[in-house]
């Protein structure tokens, strides 16, 4: 009975590769009653009124599916906590707080936004094995969210019937100081993975991203971009160990996994291979001291030429700093202009700094009075936008300041964009409006890990890669519909400044501008595949196809296996 129900909500149609929606079968049995003749319709048009007779029938197979699947948890996994306490379909009192809880992208936060039919909330890891299997026993397409920043959406969104896997619950971070690593469970964020650091040492400390709310599991498994990548490279390039959930609900280490799969997980996106349960890091040395400033110029104030000379600098300098360049079109004195802001963390005090400034980049003119010293978790504080004196505390909430509507894009460049290139840019941007550009400086320990180390590609021969950025708090279609058309059209503007054959992308800055998948084949695996992973995409497939050659593991820029 079951059974039955779950095929009225989701369809399997011979030749196939994915089940059908609803609407979309209905739209195959119209298509089919109209162009058949004879008692074939007649038998389809049956067929139809059996499976979709009353307009609760959506609602039928939704129960359905959900009783089907607690049950099979319950079969599958420890009697307490009980199955039914971590599953919540759409009836239930808590699943719009559930599922609205890690959305950091308004734009899939709408009433037309699809919504899964399960949300499944892992408090132990025998309820992901379960969950994995389960999954595959009633036909669901599984998405899987650690922290909800996927600025695309594709951890908590489908075109077909789904459910979500979340992690938040699985937040353990055990630190040991000793040996100078830390387990870290997928759903932890990276403010908490700081906070529980900072605990133990205070001069110890992770190279990760500045937004403390963003879920460990995603972040690492994408490359985990931060501000002591020049000393230190990627989060992955300081992983020593994995807990991965294979497509046959096993448990795996390093070891069992072995050597082809662990290198995939770093930086090749986990979610086309398995569930990440937990990541052993290699926690970095870090000063008593460190020093952080922010300069802001405008086009009347030499930017220009400052960001010239920043291009030419800034993967070249000193291996502890990290100056991040932020281009913004504002309004000055009732003029549109250009403002460029260098935010810096430098792995030192202001003296040093001043030194290494002077040097090397003295035309930016900076002075003591810009500098502020300070504890390397007040500088994780102050990246994050908290205000000065901010207790550490602050790192352990979950709770974003703001949640808006977004997009990001991605590029990497490797030629100095001209004076008169960048002249022609600041004029495209204030034409176009309000997206914003974020200039992050390679160079230091990017340039010295070979491409081929991890599934992350983008080392050796770039300057700085590119962030696209554009947030909008108005609702609706003309809003959506105006800021992407801005972010696109800088985007295609850019062309000329940045890599080529392929252009690459960054896989942590989700973009499907760039390509998705509908089959799962190689060549359109490849389109977006190449641009996240270069010559790494190749062996990425062998790898999904050696690890899950049905592919279970799916979203619509995952790796596909070879067929």
């Amino acid at each position: 009975m079951h059974g039955a129900r779950r095929k009225a909500h989701l369809v399997f149609i011979k030749g196939s590769p994915t089940p059908l929606p609803i609407e979309s079968y209905n739209k195959k049995v119209t298509n089919m009653r109209t162009a058949s003749s004879g008692s074939v319709p007649g038998l389809v048009f049956l067929l139809g009124l059996l499976l979709f007779s009353s307009s609760s029938s959506s609602c039928e197979a939704s129960d359905s599916v959900y009783d089907t699947f607690i049950q099979c948890l319950a079969n599958h996994s420890d009697p307490s906590p009980p199955a039914s306490s971590i599953v919540y379909n759409q009836s239930n009192s808590s699943y719009t707080t559930v599922l609205q809880s890690y959305i950091r992208n308004r734009r899939f936060n709408t009433s037309s936004t699809p919504k899964p039919l399960i949300i499944v909330t892992p408090l132990v890891e025998s309820h992901v094995q379960a969950a994995i299997l389960c999954s595959k026993n009633v036909g669901m397409e599984m998405k899987i969210r650690s922290g909800g920043h996927d600025y695309d959406g594709l951890s908590y969104i489908s075109d077909i019937p789904f459910f979500i896997l979340d992690l938040f619950n699985l937040r353990a971070i055990d630190v040991n100081i000793g040996d100078e690593t830390a387990w870290v469970q997928a759903g932890a964020t990276l403010g908490e993975l700081y906070y529980r650091i900072w605990e133990k040492s205070k001069l110890h400390g992770f190279p990760a991203g500045v937004c403390p709310t963003v879920g460990a599991g995603g972040h690492i498994s994408g490359g985990g971009y931060g501000n002591m990548l020049r000393k230190y490279g990627l989060s992955i390039d300081q992983v020593v160990d994995a807990k991965i959930v294979d497509v046959n609900g096993r448990i795996l280490d390093r070891k069992a996994m072995g050597e082809d799969l662990f290198w995939a997980i770093r930086g090749g996106g986990g979610s086309s291979f398995g569930v990440i349960l937990a990541y052993k890091i290699k926690l970095v040395a870090v000063p008593e001291t460190v020093t952080v400033f922010r300069v802001e110029r405008t086009l009347d104030q030499n930017a220009t030429d400052l960001v010239y000379k920043w291009q030419l600098v800034a993967d070249k300098i000193d291996n502890d700093l990290f100056i991040r360049l932020l281009l913004q079109p504002v309004t000055v004195n009732k003029k549109r202009t250009i403002r460029a802001s260098f935010v810096s963390l430098f792995l030192g005090d202001a003296a040093r700094l001043l030194s290494v400034m002077d040097k090397d980049f003295p035309a930016l003119g900076l002075k003591k009075e810009d500098c502020m010293e300070m504890s390397w978790i007040e500088s994780v504080l102050y990246w994050g936008n908290f205000d000065n004196g901010t207790s550490a505390d602050a790192l352990l909430s979950r709770t974003p300041d703001s949640v808006n509507f977004l997009k990001r894009k991605s590029d990497y460049v490797q030629t100095p964009i001209s004076k008169d290139g960048l002249e022609w840019m600041w004029k495209k941007m204030i034409a176009i409006g309000k997206t914003g550009l974020v200039f992050n400086p390679y160079g230091g320990r990017m340039s010295e890990i070979p491409s081929s180390e991890t599934a992350f590609p983008h080392r050796a021969g770039n300057i700085y890669k590119i962030q696209y950025s554009v947030s909008w708090s108005e609702e609706g279609e003309e809003a959506d519909k105006e800021y992407m058309t801005q972010i696109r059209r800088l985007y295609s503007y850019m062309t000329p400044f940045v890599s080529k054959s392929p252009r690459g992308s960054f896989l942590n800055y989700r973009d499907v501008d760039i390509g998705v998948t509908k089959t799962w084949s190689y060549d359109e695996g490849k389109v977006y595949g190449a641009k996240y992973f270069l010559n790494n995409f190749d062996r990425l497939v062998k790898v999904k196809t050696a690890v899950d050659p049905t592919n279970f593991f799916r979203n619509e820029q995952s790796i596909p296996p070879l067929k």
